[in-house]
């Protein structure tokens, strides 16, 4: 028997046997949810403000929220269909090399994730060290964290639902969430802060675009999680439901807090709870144990779309060397361009769904394992609806390194406002619908006696 059978938690690239589909609707919704509560999150609401007002910028979170997760609600049940790991998904509309250009960004997405997590957890942890026993060593949390992640992503999905999630997230978040929630409300003025104009700077549409990025950015890695659902529709709908709900709810809890208590630094929140009292030290090492699993699970999609590009690694091995790699970025890089970096990530994989999307539907909403697995090494056609969606994204909405937003500032972009993620994925959802229409006439002609 080989070791991925033995093991649930290491099953490699093959289709998942029916006998570890056990993750019903409840389970995923339980695990998506527990993925969405993380003060990254937080973050990036506090991106939205002041540059929108309040009303415009919880528009912008509800609107962003419901595409998002519709996406990845799809992408999940896509996956559960499927039943093989994101990258491993894309083969059957890029082909099986043409899927290797999406496992190189979403291995980089993942380590940078990765990287994310470990310094925000870290930070938090030395935030409550310093307060507590008074010494930081934030150098000595990233490697606790680091080691705390790899156990988790050696569990794997089924074994991170069982032993993590039901055991001590499902009564450690709502706890850290209740109380956060609180200590940002109280004394705030709503009234006041309703009323409040925003700065400008920002449209509702573009608002909503950094909210659908940070939901997006998940789109790619849901199937290595959903693989192991008990149908496309505990899939789909565990996965959207469970993400949407923390979603909106930490995205708004960015924006009160930077209205309320003026906290856009994300290395000053930690530090700001901790001051609050004892109640807020035990709500933030709440926060801390399950903001954990975002690093387990950024660590382990990253190594399994590593095993689409070499099948036979061992995926133990495959994840000790990731996290090695990512504590190492998070003792060494700050925290930095993080509303760039999400903008980036959905100019890349808002356009990839949409390609996944319209071939799925054109091969009958169903992927076969020959449609996987003996697709063509290319499908140019489908390539080409992917980068043409990221060139419109880009243009209408340039995000980046400074050297690559001044390059397409070249092109005269329009600066129209209405965001980028919904033309940039109709665009790419058009042209693949066509090019996947008619590469399917033509194989079925060319099989036809």
């Amino acid at each position: 028997m080989a070791p991925s059978e033995r093991i649930p938690g290491s099953w490699g690239i093959d289709p998942v046997p029916d006998r570890l589909r056990v993750l019903g609707t409840l389970d995923t919704g339980l695990l998506w949810g527990n993925l969405g509560v993380s003060l990254l999150v937080i973050v990036a609401g506090a991106a939205l403000v002041p540059a929108l007002s309040l009303p415009h910028a919880l528009f912008a979170i509800l609107l962003g929220c419901v595409i998002g997760n519709v996406m990845l609600g799809v992408a999940g049940a896509i996956g559960a269909d499927a039943r093989v790991p994101g990258m491993v998904l894309m083969r059957a509309p890029l082909g099986r090399r043409g899927s290797y250009l999406p496992t190189g960004i979403n291995v980089l997405q993942g380590l940078g994730w990765s990287v994310f997590e470990l310094l925000i957890i870290a930070t938090a942890a030395a935030a409550l060290s310093g307060e507590l026993f008074g010494f930081r060593a934030q150098w000595l949390w990233t490697l606790i964290f680091g080691a705390i992640a790899l156990v988790l992503a050696l569990l794997g999905p089924i074994g991170f639902v069982r032993r993590f999630v039901r055991r001590v997230a499902i009564w450690a978040v709502p706890f850290a969430l209740a109380y956060l929630t609180w200590w940002a409300l109280d004394g705030a003025n709503l009234g006041a802060l309703w009323d409040a104009p925003g700065e400008g700077g920002l449209s509702v549409w573009q608002g909503a675009d950094i909210v659908v990025a940070i939901t997006v950015s998940w789109v790619p890695l849901a199937a290595d999680y959903t693989r192991f659902s008990t149908s496309g529709r505990a899939g789909g709908v565990g996965s959207g439901v469970g993400y949407f709900v923390p979603d909106v709810w930490l995205l708004t809890l960015g924006v009160v807090l930077v209205l309320s208590r003026d906290l856009s630094d994300p290395a000053a929140l930690p530090a700001a709870v901790v001051a609050a009292g004892f109640a807020a030290i035990l709500a933030l090492f709440a926060l801390l144990v399950t903001e954990t699993d975002e690093a387990f699970a950024n660590i382990y999609s990253a190594s399994v779309s590593l095993q689409n590009l070499a099948p036979r690694a061992p995926q133990a091995l495959l994840i000790a060397a990731v996290t090695a790699v990512a504590t190492l970025g998070a003792l060494v890089i700050d925290l930095v361009s993080y509303q760039s970096f999400l903008l980036l990530l959905g100019s890349v994989f808002v356009p990839l769904f949409a390609v996944l999307l319209a071939d799925w539907l054109v091969a009958g909403r169903n992927y076969s394992a020959p449609d996987i697995f003996d697709a063509p090494a290319w499908r140019p056609g489908l390539i080409a609806a992917w980068l043409a969606g990221f060139a419109l994204y880009q243009w209408l909405y340039p995000a980046g390194p400074s050297w690559w937003v001044d390059a397409v500032s070249e092109l005269n972009p329009p600066n129209w406002g209405g965001g980028a993620t919904v033309p940039s994925f109709v665009a790419s959802f058009a042209v693949a619908l066509m090019v996947a229409s008619m590469t399917r006439q033509r194989e079925e002609a060319m099989v036809t006696p």
